[in-house]
């Protein structure tokens, strides 16, 4: 159960000074003020409600932080466990979505990627370069 440790770990890491609650109060009563104006826009009769909440946010994220500390809590609790979540789906995703039909087409045509093969009959496993003339160019784009 490292993982519960680790989610463990990173909620206690959370910071929460004065500076850290003063911005999340500005940036979530920001976009709530801004989905107000979005919806202002488009004539939709909830925009009072949202326009007045993204408000009070932001004015209790620069008059009275504090109060804004449970949620701002709550707020990067989810975060985290979203993020934890959502990084282990992802790469889930791309390995048997990506890497594994890669493997097995290679497999199936016989493509290696690595000469891992030791032989007896061979001196060295050095690749020799073919030698060819120096230009200048040749440092500028090296790839």
């Amino acid at each position: 159960m490292h993982w519960i440790n680790t989610l463990k770990d990173e909620i206690r890491d959370i910071k929460s000074d004065t500076k850290e609650l003063k911005q999340f109060g500005f940036v979530i009563g920001g976009i709530i003020f801004a989905v107000g104006i979005f919806l202002l826009y488009k004539e939709k009769p909830s925009y009072p409600v949202l326009l007045s909440l993204g408000f009070l946010i932001i004015v209790l994220g620069l008059a009275l932080p504090k109060i804004l500390l449970p949620f701002q809590k709550l707020w990067m609790v989810l975060a985290v466990v979203l993020g934890f979540v959502m990084t282990r789906v992802i790469l889930s995703i791309l390995f048997y979505f990506v890497i594994t039909p890669i493997g097995f087409l290679a497999k199936i045509f016989s493509k290696r990627f690595l000469d891992l093969e030791f032989r007896d009959s061979k001196q060295s496993y050095w690749n020799i370069r073919e030698k060819k003339e120096y230009k200048k160019i040749d440092t500028e784009r090296q790839f």
